[in-house]
């Protein structure tokens, strides 16, 4: 069912948990264009500054592992987005709690809050494979269809934009290294575009008809993760020898690779590469979005805006904010 031609509800008041990482950042603008007020939790708001500046928007330093602390930022509230999510593994940052423990607390939170509407965000493939990481989406989907809640999940591909975790890692392993050895070589990716994973999400927000539908999100392009490499190389000009290794080698260098800083690879993402992330029901033609190709935004996304002045850009596209304008952080 194509939702953009269906009445949309009225502006809401939303709280989004993970709005200050890579789709959050992008998701804010669009949802603010939308009416939306917005409370964004955070641990450390200070860190965060240039998001208020977006209107409607303020950001909260919370723990948002805290039922109690959600409970109060909850009342009063429309909708509760959920974004949190991990690739790898860090000090006190586990796969079960950010993705099934958390989703279980907000759950219980909105349940006492009155919040009957919860968005997820979740991965293609949740729930199969050996990989904790898709391991532990699955079993968040299902604390999601258990809850009792109007609910909406997002099942995204590999995801592509300014300032991704896809083109901005290996860009960077490429101008470092000469040889670049791969792991997984064939497994097989269908990227989408960060704009259209925000397009979708601000969508469901607005229309009734996403309760209780699961969307995957995927792009036009099914490309072997070599050959994306390979993309990215030839588009920033470099000339370097990409080596595929066998799986034996390629679990030798995950191994090695979580030992290194920022986890290159890890072990988990060996394990959830071990499955194509390609979808069966394409999300983006149910609601009506034309899917962005990545090989067409390849060569802008090698030459981003970084950082605050991209968000304040789009926040100024959104609501013609003069660049005197201060952001507001809550008490």
């Amino acid at each position: 069912m194509n939702t953009s031609r269906l009445a949309p509800l009225r502006p809401q008041h939303l709280v989004i948990l993970g709005g200050t990482g890579f789709v959050g950042t992008q998701l804010l603008p669009r949802l603010v264009a939308h009416g939306h007020r917005i409370s964004v939790l955070s641990r450390n708001r200070e860190q965060h500054r240039a998001l208020a500046v977006l209107p409607g928007v303020t950001v909260h330093s919370a723990d948002v592992y805290d039922r109690g602390v959600l409970l109060a930022h909850l009342r009063g509230a429309d909708a509760a987005i959920n974004l949190v999510g991990i690739l790898n593994e860090t000090g006190s940052a586990r796969f079960r709690k950010a993705h099934v423990d958390l989703t279980a607390t907000l759950v219980a939170a909105c349940r006492e809050a009155g919040v009957r509407r919860l968005h997820q965000m979740s991965s293609l493939r949740a729930g199969e494979g050996k990989s904790m990481y898709l391991i532990t989406r699955g079993e968040a989907e299902r604390v999601v269809r258990a809850s009792g809640l109007q609910w909406t999940i997002y099942r995204p591909s590999v995801i592509f934009g300014r300032g991704d975790g896809l083109v901005s890692r290996f860009a960077a392993l490429l101008r470092q290294l000469p040889v670049l050895p791969l792991a997984r070589p064939h497994s097989k990716l269908a990227p989408v575009a960060v704009e259209n994973v925000c397009a979708a999400i601000a969508q469901c927000v607005a229309s009734p008809a996403s309760i209780a539908q699961t969307y995957e999100l995927y792009g036009p392009e099914l490309l072997e993760l070599i050959r994306i490499v390979r993309m990215i190389c030839a588009a920033a000009g470099l000339r370097r020898l990409i080596l595929p290794l066998p799986d034996t080698l390629g679990y030798l260098q995950a191994r090695i690779g979580e030992l290194l800083p920022g986890k290159p690879i890890s072990v988990d993402n060996f394990k959830s590469l071990a499955l194509d992330s390609i979808g069966q029901s394409d999300g983006l033609a149910a609601l009506g979005i034309a899917p962005q190709r990545f090989s067409a935004r390849l060569p802008e996304l090698l030459h981003p805006q970084h950082g605050h002045a991209a968000l304040l850009d789009a926040a100024r596209r959104v609501s013609g904010l003069a660049p005197a304008d201060r952001p507001r952080l809550a008490p």
